[in-house]
């Protein structure tokens, strides 16, 4: 069972992740990018994933080692200091291929 301080992380995460995927609902790839708000609504819910991430103990980012760990963490550098090349691409593959992954992988550890 996670301790306190994990399950706060993995809750973050959840809660952070939905929101994200809900800001998308309706639009296509193109539409995103179009839509600022949704763009910049998503980014922050990115940010705060990555940094929800670095407060797992390593114990839960060595069970889930099919996860990309370190760069969740870091990614949330590149939104906050790099931010001239947060492209869209990068942040709708996130949404679409990474962001499920790391949903199911966080909901199976709350879940016990």
């Amino acid at each position: 069972m996670p301790s306190d301080r994990s399950r706060q992380a993995l809750r973050d995460i959840r809660d952070n992740i939905k929101p994200a995927q809900s800001f998308i609902v309706g639009l296509d790839e193109l539409a995103f990018k179009a839509d600022q708000k949704a763009f910049y609504a998503v980014v922050r819910a990115l940010e705060i994933i990555s940094e929800a991430s670095r407060h797992l103990p390593e114990e839960t980012k060595q069970k889930h080692g099919h996860l990309p760990w370190k760069q969740i963490a870091g990614a949330g550098n590149i939104y906050r200091h790099d931010c001239q090349n947060v492209t869209g691409d990068f942040v709708w593959v996130t949404l679409h291929k990474s962001l499920p992954v790391l949903l199911r992988t966080v909901e199976a550890e709350l879940d016990q």
